[in-house]
């Protein structure tokens, strides 16, 4: 008689032996509604990955994909293969839609949880030629970047900080956003004035993982509580385009994924959350990926039952690099929130350009738009419109009293480890990072591979 596995076998891929970093075979198991990653390498042994505690979501992912879309150009040849050719070189499947720009390696923190090991020193910035060399190198890649994140270490810590938001405006860029741990937004207003004269398409990626001064010191050293809160306030009084960005580690802040989702609600200038389930590099070393590991799929789950807002249906897979990034679209209009995504066809992500979306076509949303007409609101930052939400959503055709002032989304951006990279996955990476010498590498390998040079 045929003796039948404790699992469903479902496919083939390589991953990295998260001790010597070489690459070995890996399968994808279906397990108790987990999928797990099996490596087994030869030095070191077998390992076993929890890769999603959702295996209809996982398979969805994998038919939520469009076709290719390339960079202008590529930067490096193929050598020696994925992902020791970075980047970007033509055996990459997606263009940046957002590339990282760090300006500095100082900093004014020292958190547990950095990828980067920033350290606090005020001697590790760029130079003005070399941020520029490196935008330049972004634009020839992209002609017209989607976003630009500058970030660091802490980049408001810069001395030419603004000097570089000019040179970045004069640059073919669509949105700007700046990567900050908020200490800077709280303790000058006047820098926060000087930030909002670059408004429209510039974005605050504020730092935010929780809203316990106990749980900011596990995380970051220090109880950070006031200080993101006053740098709300400062970012709410210029009505600055804020995204709350929070680090989520398994029990740490997981309970904590509804109440940041509300605060955010509340906050005149947040126009969303980016939840990161934590990307085990750089400064991290207490890993237990039996016990600790936390993924895109749990975060999901925790969204809807820790928020009266969302459902499953209204947070999906971005089309660029469903495995890693899944979105929520939301309006706030009248007092109410009111979930976009699910009404969106998901043909129309799936096709290979972005398309349009009316928003009164649509039944449910035709009498808030109607609405909204008779209450004259008339948002002041019109010219971030609707007509223009970034890459991950079609351009939608609104009314002209909507605008980026009215958007609440979601994201969930899940960057692999040495643990969980996938190499089959790693090709459609759409978050990369310029590299000092002009290559842009994905994130998930510049901070396992690139960073510190293990590659080279």
């Amino acid at each position: 008689m045929l003796i039948n596995r404790d699992y469903t076998y479902f496919d083939f891929t390589r991953g990295l032996c998260s001790k010597c970093l070489n690459f070995v075979d890996a399968k994808i198991i279906f397990k108790d509604n987990n999928v797990y990653m099996i490596k087994h390498c030869p030095a070191h042994g077998e390992e076993t990955i929890l890769i999603s505690t959702d295996v209809e979501y996982y398979k969805k992912c994998r038919t939520f994909i469009k076709p290719s879309e390339m960079p202008h150009r590529w930067n490096t040849e193929i050598k020696k293969g994925c992902p020791f050719d970075c980047g970007l070189c033509p055996n990459h499947e997606q263009h940046s839609c957002l590339t990282v720009l760090e300006i500095t390696d100082s900093c004014n923190l020292n958190c547990p949880i950095c990828y980067s090991n920033s350290d606090i020193s005020d001697d590790k910035h760029k130079s003005l030629k070399q941020i520029e060399f490196m935008l330049d190198q972004i634009i020839e890649n992209e002609k017209q970047a989607d976003i630009v994140q500058i970030s660091g270490g802490e980049p408001t810590l810069h001395p030419n900080f603004f000097k570089i938001l000019d040179l970045a405006k004069s640059k073919p860029i669509r949105h700007l956003m700046i990567n900050t741990n908020g200490i800077k937004i709280a303790n000058d207003i006047g820098f926060v004035k000087k930030l909002s004269k670059y408004k429209p398409g510039i974005e605050v990626y504020l730092q935010f993982d929780s809203l316990n001064s106990e749980t900011l010191k596990k995380m970051r050293n220090k109880d950070l509580l006031n200080i993101r809160k006053k740098a709300i306030d400062n970012l709410n009084q210029f009505n600055i385009s804020t995204t709350l960005v929070s680090v989520i580690k398994k029990g740490v802040n997981d309970n904590e994924i509804g109440d940041i989702i509300n605060y955010g609600l509340k906050q005149k200038c947040v126009r969303g959350v980016t939840f990161q389930p934590v990307q085990e590099e750089g400064r991290i070393t207490s890993y237990k990926p039996k016990s600790k590991r936390i993924t895109l799929s749990d975060v999901r789950k925790k969204i809807v039952e820790q928020s009266n807002i969302f459902t499953d249906d209204d947070i999906v897979p971005v089309p660029c690099h469903p495995d890693n990034l899944a979105m929520g679209y939301s309006i706030k209009v009248l007092g109410k929130v009111i979930p976009l995504t699910k009404f969106v066809n998901p043909n129309i992500l799936l096709e290979g350009k972005r398309n349009t979306l009316v928003l009164e076509q649509n039944e449910s949303l035709k009498d808030m738009a109607l609405n909204i007409f008779s209450t004259n609101h008339s948002p002041s930052s019109a010219a971030s419109s609707l007509n223009d939400l970034l890459c991950c959503l079609p351009q939608v055709k609104a009314p002209k009293e909507l605008s980026y002032d009215n958007v609440f989304r979601i994201i969930i951006m899940e960057f692999m480890d040495r643990h969980s990279l996938d190499l089959r996955s790693i090709k459609k990476s759409c978050v990369h990072i310029v590299h000092d010498d002009g290559r842009i590498i994905p994130f998930d390998t510049y901070n396992l591979l690139y960073r510190q040079n293990i590659n080279n």
